[in-house]
C-alpha cells in the first residue's frame, strides 16, 4: 500500500515537471526561475550574484549604445542602423525585470499546476493534460529554437563581416559588435578591447534572449495547462446528467465542476498578471523592431553581406513568430474560456433539476465574462491584434523610407 501511494506521488510529481522542464532550463541560468522553500543559504546567495551579473551585463550593453546613439554618431541613418539592436536588448531587459517582479506569481502558478496534478484522479484528465502539456512544451522549444537562432546568427554576421576604414595612410579592417558602443569611454575598435566587449555583448544577448524565451515559454506551458483544465471542466458537463435520478450524486457533481472551473479561472487571472507588462513590451517592441529590420533590409541590400541580409531575415521570422505566439495565446484563452459556456448550454440541461439547472446558469454567465489576456491593460492579445501589430510596422516602414530614401 505504501509502495501504490508513493508511486502516485511519483507520477504527479513526474508529470508537473514534464511540463515545466524546457521553461526550467531556460530560465534557471539566469536566476529566474522561482526558488524552492527548501533552498539553501548558499543557493540563494548563488541567485542574487547571477542577478547583479545579469543585469550589470544588461547596463553595460544598453547605456553604452544609447549614449553612441545620442552623442557620438552624427549620421541620422546609421543611428537608425544602431536603434534596432539597441532596442532588442532594452526589451530582453525590462523583461528579465517583469519576470523577477512577478517571481513571486509566478511560483503560486507552479504551485497550482503542481495541485492541479496531484488532484487529476481519474486517467482520462490525466491523458488531457499531459496531451495540453505535449502542447505547451513544444511551443516553448520552438520559441526557443527560433529566437536564439535568429539572434545568434545575426550575432556571427556581425562577427565576420568587419568594417574597412582608412585611419591616417593606412586601411584598417575593424570587427563590429552586435550592438554598438560608446567608444569615448573605452575604444572598442581594436584588440584586445573589441574581442572583450563582443563576448560581454554575446553573454548578455543570451540573458536577453532567456527572458524573452523563458517569458513566452511559460505563457504557452500555462496557457496550455489552463486550457487542459477547461477541457476537463466540458468532459465532466457532458457526464454531467448521468445517474440524473439522484440528487445529491448530481449535486456533488456540480460542485466539483464548479471547483475546477474556478481554479482555472483563478489561474488565468493570475497568468494575465505575470504576462500583461511583458505583453505590452513585446507588442511595442516587436513593431518597432518588425519596422527597423524591414528598413534595414531594403536600404541596406546592396550595402551589407549577404549573411547580414540573411540574419536580418532570420530575425525578422523570429520577431513575427515570438508577437504571434502571445497573441495566439491570448487567443486561445478567450476561445476556452467561451466554450465553458456553450458546452453547458449544449447538454441536456432540461432533463437535470430545477436546482441544478439554475447551477448552470450560473456556469454560463461566468463563461461570458471573459479573462482576457492583456498588453497592460490596454490591447487585448489575440489574432486581430496580430494583424495589426503586421500592418502598423509596414505603415511606419514606408513612412520611414520616405523619410530617409
Amino acid at each position: 500500500m505504501r509502495f501504490s501511494r508513493k508511486s502516485k506521488i511519483d507520477v504527479y510529481k513526474r508529470d508537473n515537471d514534464y511540463s515545466l522542464q524546457l521553461n526550467r532550463w531556460i530560465l534557471k541560468p539566469i536566476a529566474v526561475w522561482p526558488e524552492s522553500p527548501t533552498s539553501s543559504i548558499i543557493e540563494k546567495i548563488l541567485s542574487k550574484i547571477v542577478r547583479i551579473t545579469c543585469h550589470s551585463l544588461i547596463a553595460l550593453t544598453v547605456i553604452p549604445s544609447i549614449l553612441y546613439i545620442l552623442f557620438e554618431e552624427k549620421d541620422f541613418r546609421l543611428k537608425l542602423k544602431a536603434l534596432g539592436p539597441t532596442s532588442h536588448w532594452l526589451m530582453g531587459g525590462m523583461n528579465y525585470c517583469s519576470l523577477l517582479y512577478q517571481n513571486k506569481q509566478i511560483r503560486k502558478s507552479i504551485v497550482h499546476m503542481e495541485t492541479d496534478w496531484r488532484i487529476a484522479k481519474r486517467e482520462n484528465d490525466r491523458e488531457v493534460m499531459l496531451k495540453n502539456a505535449r502542447v505547451g512544451r513544444v511551443i516553448a522549444g520552438v520559441c526557443a529554437l527560433i529566437m536564439q537562432g535568429g539572434v545568434l546568427a545575426y550575432i556571427v554576421a556581425r562577427g565576420i563581416s568587419p568594417t574597412i576604414v582608412v585611419i591616417g595612410n593606412e586601411t584598417v579592417a575593424i570587427g563590429r559588435l552586435p550592438c554598438p558602443s560608446y567608444n569615448k569611454i573605452v575604444d572598442t575598435r581594436f584588440s584586445p578591447i573589441y574581442e572583450i566587449i563582443f563576448t560581454l555583448q554575446v553573454v548578455c544577448s543570451i540573458v536577453v534572449n532567456n527572458s524573452t524565451v523563458g517569458a513566452c515559454g511559460l505563457a504557452a506551458v500555462f496557457t496550455m495547462h489552463a486550457c487542459g483544465q477547461l477541457n476537463i471542466v466540458m468532459s465532466r458537463l457532458e457526464k454531467l446528467i448521468e445517474n440524473r435520478r439522484n440528487d445529491i450524486i448530481i449535486q456533488r457533481k456540480l460542485a466539483n465542476l464548479v471547483e475546477r472551473h474556478l481554479r482555472a479561472l483563478r489561474f488565468i487571472s493570475r497568468m494575465e498578471i505575470i504576462m500583461r507588462q511583458i505583453c505590452l513590451v513585446e507588442l511595442v517592441g516587436c513593431t518597432f523592431n518588425l519596422c527597423m529590420l524591414g528598413y534595414y533590409t531594403i536600404s541596406q541590400w546592396h550595402e551589407e553581406s549577404t549573411n547580414t541580409l540573411l540574419a536580418y531575415s532570420i530575425v525578422y521570422t523570429s520577431m513575427m513568430f515570438n508577437i504571434f505566439i502571445f497573441c495566439y495565446i491570448g487567443e486561445l484563452v478567450t476561445e476556452q474560456c467561451k466554450k465553458v459556456g456553450e458546452a453547458a448550454y449544449m447538454t441536456n440541461w432540461y432533463e437535470l433539476p430545477r436546482k441544478t439547472v439554475l447551477g448552470l446558469i450560473l456556469v454560463i454567465i461566468r463563461s461570458n465574462i471573459v479573462i482576457k489576456i492583456t498588453a497592460g491593460k490596454i490591447f487585448h492579445m489575440s489574432i486581430a491584434t496580430f494583424g495589426n501589430v503586421i500592418k502598423t510596422s509596414i505603415a511606419y516602414l514606408n513612412m520611414l523610407r520616405t523619410l530617409t530614401m
